[in-house]
């Protein structure tokens, strides 16, 4: 073969092309071909990522140029994909991980109709092209297509199940708060093509020095980070994260770990050499993060719907994503992509084998003990808890301590907030284990008597997981460890190495250890607590963490019921009273200057004659004048 990368195309086309065959076909082809076509073309598609990532790694990467997408004028924006070290990690984990979700789907969609079931699979894969076109383009237009696309599939399937009027409610949600945030991303586009006559990557980057100031740079740079903010959900644009769990426990597992939400992260990652120079946006950046983390951890404290659970974890673990871009540890932070998208995907995957499980149940109050029935699940659910937590020897630990080094190196009160965060992060993860899993089963006799554990298609994505929720971290080992940063190094010609830490190996161990300490004893806290849980009525700050800080009630009332009353004046008064009013009374003036007119029409040839007289007559004296 002359250049695989040559062929790269196939990785976006392949999920194109299951989305075409299975959307057109949905009342014709079988539910196990559209199993086979739906995963199948993420299956082939990963099978060439893998061989464009060690074309990468060797070396081969470049820009592939297929055609030009816009060529008016001195403008021109081609159909490019950008193959490096980046976009090919990205691939892996877009379509490895996506491809254990599709085959975790077929199991877990079986109760739905044949026509239905076409469809989800149909958006699963246009979800996955999607994110793949956002992630290989090369330039931010064709990025934006992307970015786009994985804004409509969310819409798709969250609201999958149109016919709950909530659930058609929260996908409109996430549309709406995506497009706010994405106008910020589509401006910095425009300010890039006027300043710079281009919205390549290289082009841009070859250029900063040259052609944008250091106010265009700060400028750009926070539009774009307003972008991300929208898909990447951070403060203030967040809340449609938790919302979104309205869809398919799948479809939750991809946008958390696998598809939009990282699209943020990586978009920041992608443009380091613009935020390396923009350090008032770095600091936003940073402190959005931070709050963003800590917000959402608190709230994670007391929520009893799995998902929910869940959902804002991954809200917080975005933040400190965040944390990591907004110190200028760019690796660091998609290291974190990496690794969350191993045990995130895990344990979202795990909530829907319990939910399957337990008939559809999702409040935990109502389970308990369910180690006893779900083994599989439950030993996986353990990796993905002590992965996300930190623990030492699990993925998370690696990426997570590379965040916290790099914080303690940039701003101590940062560090000790991001640390505290970690530390609710590990106990309100170890409740939702022990309150799922542990003691008595609280709910029904009925319920307990159905409680099975899931079929092998549903948990043997689950054990792969959990074994990559373990390795994954060992590709970026920290040289205080005795590692050599394999992914810094393979990452370098993208985002350059940055100045060797200046921490001592001793202070390292120290924050190491403290962390280990903290996170234990917050594990411990978990267990003393909830082994034995008992629900009782929420009072107080509790009540308000349960409430989720009644955020969505302020924006009910300082946003959407002004909006309401305001789109409410328009339609009254100047929709029906002065437009329609001005148009209506147009139309009634002629209507009644035609009845008036009408009259002179009486039939008489007298009269015509006698208003022809007076015709000349008026024209004659006007002539005398």
């Amino acid at each position: 073969m002359k250049n695989i990368v040559q062929i790269a195309w196939l990785i976006p086309f392949l999920p194109l092309a299951g989305f075409l065959i299975n959307g057109l076909l949905r009342k014709r082809l079988s539910r196990p071909a559209v199993s086979v076509v739906g995963s199948g073309v993420i299956l082939a598609s990963f099978i060439i990522s893998l061989v464009v990532f060690f074309q990468v790694k060797s070396g081969n990467a470049q820009l592939v140029h297929y055609f030009n997408f816009i060529d008016t004028g001195s403008l021109k924006i081609g159909f490019d994909f950008q193959l490096d070290q980046l976009s090919a990690l990205f691939l892996l984990i877009i379509t490895g991980v996506g491809f254990l979700i599709h085959v975790y789907s077929v199991a877990y969609m079986h109760e739905e109709e044949p026509k239905d079931f076409a469809r989800y699979f149909a958006y699963l894969n246009l979800f996955v092209f999607s994110m793949l076109l956002l992630v290989m383009g090369g330039n931010y237009v064709i990025m934006f297509i992307g970015w786009e696309g994985v804004g409509l599939c969310s819409y798709l399937l969250i609201g999958y199940w149109f016919k709950n009027i909530n659930y058609t409610a929260a996908a409109k949600k996430a549309f709406i708060m995506n497009r706010i945030g994405d106008l910020g991303f589509l401006l910095a586009v425009f300010w890039l093509l006027q300043k710079v006559g281009s919205t390549d990557y290289a082009t841009v980057f070859a250029n900063i020095s040259t052609k944008l100031t250091p106010a265009d740079i700060t400028g750009i740079t926070i539009l774009l980070f307003i972008g991300a903010t929208g898909k990447s959900a951070q403060i203030p644009l967040y809340t449609w994260l938790p919302d979104a769990m309205a869809g398919p426990t799948p479809v939750s597992a991809l946008i958390h770990a696998a598809t939009m939400v990282t699209a943020g992260v990586y978009m920041i990652a992608r443009s380091n050499a613009l935020y390396s120079l923009a350090h008032l946006t770095q600091e936003i950046v940073m402190w959005v993060g931070l709050a963003t983390a800590l917000l959402a951890a608190t709230i994670a404290l007391k929520q009893y719907d799995i998902k929910k659970v869940l959902a804002y974890s991954t809200v917080s673990q975005l933040g400190f994503m965040f944390i990591a871009l907004g110190t200028g540890n760019y690796v660091a932070a998609v290291f974190h992509v990496m690794t969350h998208a191993f045990f995130k995907a895990l344990l979202f995957l795990g909530s829907g084998s319990v939910i399957h499980g337990m008939h559809h149940e999702q409040d935990i109050r109502q389970m308990g003990g369910l180690a006893k029935k779900m083994k599989v699940t439950y030993i996986t659910f353990v990796i993905g808890c002590l992965a996300i937590a930190g623990c030492p020897l699990f993925s998370g630990f690696f990426s997570k301590d590379a965040i916290l080094i790099g914080a303690f190196e940039h701003n101590k009160i940062v560090y000790a907030v991001a640390l505290f965060t970690a530390c609710l992060t590990a106990y309100y993860m170890f409740r939702l284990l022990f309150i799922t899993f542990s003691g008595k089963f609280r709910g029904t006799e009925d319920q307990w008597h159905h409680v099975h554990e899931s079929p092998a298609l549903m948990t043997v994505p689950l054990i792969i997981l959990a074994i990559l929720s373990v390795v994954g971290g060992y590709i970026n080992v920290p040289e205080v460890l005795g590692g050599h940063q394999g992914l810094t190094h393979f990452l370098a010609p993208v985002i350059p190495v940055g100045e060797a830490t200046h921490l001592s190996h001793t202070t390292e161990y120290m924050l190491m250890g403290g962390a280990v300490l903290l996170i234990a004893t917050a594990v411990v806290l978990a267990w003393n607590k909830c082994k034995n849980f008992v629900y009782r009525e929420s009072e107080g700050i509790a009540k308000t963490l349960e409430n989720k800080w009644y955020v969505d009630e302020l924006y009910e009332a300082v946003v959407v019921k002004p909006l309401n009353a305001l789109g409410g004046l328009f339609n009254t008064v100047v929709e029906k009273k002065i437009i329609d009013g001005f148009i209506n009374g147009v139309g009634r003036a002629v209507n009644y200057s035609s009845r008036q007119v009408r009259l002179l029409q009486s039939g008489q040839v007298g009269t015509y004659v006698l208003m022809m007289v007076i015709g000349i007559l008026v024209l004659f004296i006007i002539q005398l004048f």
